[in-house]
């Protein structure tokens, strides 16, 4: 491998003399080199967003979004992926994050892990991956085996496969259906990607993510309608949520909440269509849960729309 031609192992000029320079301006210099990421990752919007409508279609018929990295790449999967049954109240299962050398490998290397293409695909067997799933495999290079090994069996299932990496043109982008490659520079310190190019690839993973969900429904307006009351901040937020989209307050938010098991969404419909719980969520129900679509419905049925 000419480690000379993978972009993330570049030498970065700007920064050669960092180790010489005053602390504040070690962290100017970083910042200045951080500010690039946003602008490599606006470059990819239409990528991203074909990935976004088919995660969310294949979501919407019952498949799973499994991310598959190592090291960096795979910590930055396993965390969106476990961020989302808080935040949209989705079944653990439906969003899951695989790193190469399994559970360990988030808090300390697995040596030789990634080096391993069958380890990629005896991970996604594990798990009974099929072709109502969609992969996305997390590589900063392009070129980790473990990667290429899960997604040349994901292909072979006939899944969707997106690949998310900082070097356009390697194995990673050849081996996707969808390839997301922003391109961030050279690193700070030479070959650290967990920086720039950490930092891209986060982005990207919440704004595949967050844009399912979105698509899914479990957003109206801009607020986090299916969040899950699992400690006293959220159930707080849910409280807000439930006030700004009913224009209610907070007792009348606290009450439809209580009615209704704490189900921010159905508490909105109640409130909005001036319906009980029962009601309410079945109006979610016939609108694949999404708010907008039940308030319609139950007007046509009737309702009045507060």
């Amino acid at each position: 491998m000419d480690w000379k031609k993978i972009k993330t192992e570049e030498r970065n000029e700007r920064t050669a003399n960092i180790d010489t320079l005053s602390t504040i301006d070690m962290i100017r210099l970083i910042n200045d080199e951080d500010k690039k990421v946003a602008l490599a990752v606006e470059k990819e919007m239409e990528r991203i967003a074909a990935a976004v409508d088919v995660i969310a279609a294949q979501l919407k018929e019952g498949g799973r979004l499994i991310y598959c990295g190592c090291g960096t790449s795979g910590r930055l999967g396993v965390l969106d992926a476990v961020e989302c049954p808080p935040t949209y109240s989705t079944d653990p299962d439906m969003v899951v994050g695989l790193i190469a050398g399994g559970y360990n490998a988030m808090f300390r290397a697995v040596e030789g892990a990634e080096d391993d293409a069958s380890l990629g695909e005896k991970d996604l067997r594990e798990i009974g991956f099929c072709d109502k799933d969609v992969l996305v495999g997390i590589a900063a290079s392009g070129r980790t085996p473990y990667v290429l090994g899960a997604m040349t069996y994901a292909k072979s299932v006939r899944a969707h496969v997106i690949g998310v990496t900082c070097c356009p043109g390697s194995p990673v982008t050849q081996a996707a259906e969808i390839a997301i490659a922003p391109v961030p520079g050279p690193e700070v310190v030479t070959g650290s990607t967990r920086m720039k190019s950490g930092t891209a690839q986060k982005m990207v993973l919440n704004m595949l993510s967050t844009g399912a969900m979105i698509k899914l429904g479990k957003v109206y307006g801009n607020l986090m309608v299916d969040v899950k009351p699992t400690n006293e901040k959220l159930v707080a937020r849910c409280h807000r949520i439930v006030c700004a989209a009913a224009d209610v307050d907070a007792e009348t938010a606290g009450e439809a909440l209580e009615q209704c098991g704490f189900r921010p969404k159905t508490a909105i419909v109640m409130l909005r269509l001036g319906v009980g719980a029962e009601e309410a969520k079945t109006l979610l129900d016939q609108s694949d849960g999404r708010i907008a679509a039940a308030l319609e419905r139950g007007v046509e049925h009737g309702a009045f729309l507060s």
